[in-house]
């Protein structure tokens, strides 16, 4: 992950998405637009089908995500249908034009399933 990625995670503005490689078994870490739920559900959406952190997501729906200092463990569940445009809308509204390649690759839901670590 890059600095800028880095700062954006530090500022709350993204999530820091950690999942493990598909192949390889290794932690792969990327920052990601994402949409905080009131239940402490993030949605977060790929812009391209063949994005590795989506990919890897599908593989193994197990990750970790952190926003400014809270880290919490979570699980993926893929969206679809009305669910996953209503996202996709939620995130352009959020980040702009930025968002616009959004709805090329998969939704997701992320639940909480593990403890949060942090404040």
């Amino acid at each position: 992950m890059d600095d800028i990625g880095e700062q954006l995670t530090d500022w709350g503005k993204v999530v820091r998405l950690e999942v493990r490689g598909r192949t390889s078994g290794s932690p792969l870490r990327v920052a990601v637009g994402c949409l905080e739920e009131p239940d402490g559900s993030l949605l977060v959406a790929a812009g391209e089908p063949d994005a590795d952190w989506a990919l890897n997501l599908e593989a193994d729906p197990r990750c970790r995500t952190t926003i400014g200092d809270r880290t919490v463990d979570m699980t993926a569940d893929r969206l679809d249908g009305a669910a996953a445009s209503s996202a996709i809308v939620g995130l352009i509204l959020k980040y702009g034009t930025t968002a616009e390649r959004l709805g090329r690759g998969p939704v997701f839901r992320l639940r909480p399933s593990g403890g949060v670590r942090g404040t």
